[in-house]
């Protein structure tokens, strides 16, 4: 009886036995493929991107996910261009593209190979600033500061828009060529977020280079 009693097994102990002979049997396995997922995720995907900033080449080799702002800010170290809500929402960010003004926080760099960039530092310098700065200072068109590079580069461009004949979401004949108002240039410039208030000054400032360029 005392034998029989030494053989005796449970359910229970054989299913802890088998779950841990399993265990034992599966962990270098799983290390394995554990380790390996490991390895691609500190190993992110590269792309050799080139394009022209401020009227000169650069080549860059970036992980596809840095956005074009990223690329300008921490690689090329062009500060000028800021990051402010990194969702396209308040235009701290806006550099110019090929003519037109985008959102470089929602864009990624690898997207724009070949094509010719503007950044702030491309507008002008301190000894030569460009006539849209000037007219910035002069009608003292920022405050804190943080959104004017933004506010510049979207300005510039939008005189450019109206020029070109681009019509806006005020235009009131989209067909006919717009003339510069407040309103256009409200409507255009409303992507552009100046926390400090300072928008009757920008206003101002585009006012009068939009004068200086019909002159």
């Amino acid at each position: 009886m005392s034998g029989s009693h030494d053989f005796d097994v449970s359910r229970r102990g054989v299913l802890i036995g088998g779950a841990a002979s399993a265990a034992v049997t599966a962990v270098p396995g799983a290390a394995k493929v554990q380790r390996g997922a490991s390895d691609m995720a500190e190993r992110p995907v590269t792309a050799p991107v080139t394009f022209e900033v401020n009227g000169k080449k650069r080549e860059l080799t970036l992980d596809t996910r840095t956005t074009l702002l990223d690329a300008l800010r921490e690689h090329l170290h062009l500060t000028g261009t800021k990051k402010g809500c990194d969702h396209g929402q308040c235009g701290a960010c806006t550099v110019i593209v090929d003519g037109r003004r985008i959102n470089s926080c929602l864009t990624l760099a690898v997207m724009h190979e070949g094509d010719s960039i503007t950044t702030i530092e491309g507008l002008g310098t301190p000894d030569k600033l460009h006539p849209m700065q000037t007219a910035f200072v002069r009608h003292d068109g920022y405050q804190c500061g943080y959104c004017t590079p933004g506010q510049i580069c979207s300005a510039v461009a939008v005189l450019d828009e109206i020029k070109a004949g681009i019509p806006s979401h005020v235009s009131a004949d989209v067909a006919a060529l717009p003339n510069f108002t407040v309103e256009e240039v409200r409507e255009r410039m409303s992507g552009n977020i100046c926390r400090c208030g300072a928008y009757s000054n920008i206003i101002e400032a585009i006012a009068e280079v939009a004068g200086g360029a019909k002159a």
